[in-house]
């Protein structure tokens, strides 16, 4: 398996990853377990509810995307860990049954100043459903090793 560097991380279109189906059941254990609310758990309750459904905690979306992210590229990529989110967004509803489709883009790949050996690269994903409707949008920069000791230190 090729391992990716910073090197291979050019501002654009990164890929699309997915699907990934969605099932009732995993909505329903995700929320019991990490975001207990009504609208996640109780049909009825998510029925009266602003969402008018059941529907997936939004933490429950974002952890997917991290899967997705993970099974897509960063499971072979260099990487170093990440310093954080710069954003997250919650746009739509994730529904039981929704087949997820990941894009990811990356946003901007620098060298890091303070460690030239890694490069900082921030990508942008939005998930959508099978309709195309975005469901959640998130930008985060990733640490990533230079190919080959490229920055090291004489």
């Amino acid at each position: 398996m090729t391992t990716l560097t910073f090197e291979d991380f050019k501002p654009g279109r990164f890929g699309t990853f997915g699907p990934r189906h969605v099932s009732r059941e995993e909505i329903l254990a995700f929320a019991a377990e990490f975001d207990p609310q009504p609208m996640h758990l109780d049909e009825e309750a998510a029925q009266k509810s602003m969402l008018r459904g059941l529907s997936g905690s939004g933490w429950h979306l974002g952890s997917l995307m991290m899967r997705m992210l993970f099974d897509g590229f960063i499971g072979r990529t260099a990487s170093l860990g990440s310093p954080g989110v710069n954003e997250m967004r919650w746009v739509a509803p994730l529904r039981p049954g929704d087949d997820l489709t990941l894009d990811v883009d990356v946003v901007e790949a620098r060298v890091s100043k303070s460690r030239p050996q890694t490069g900082i690269v921030t990508f942008k994903g939005t998930i959508r459903n099978a309709r195309g409707e975005m469901l959640c949008e998130m930008e985060s920069p990733i640490i990533v090793s230079r190919r080959d000791g490229a920055g090291k230190r004489a």
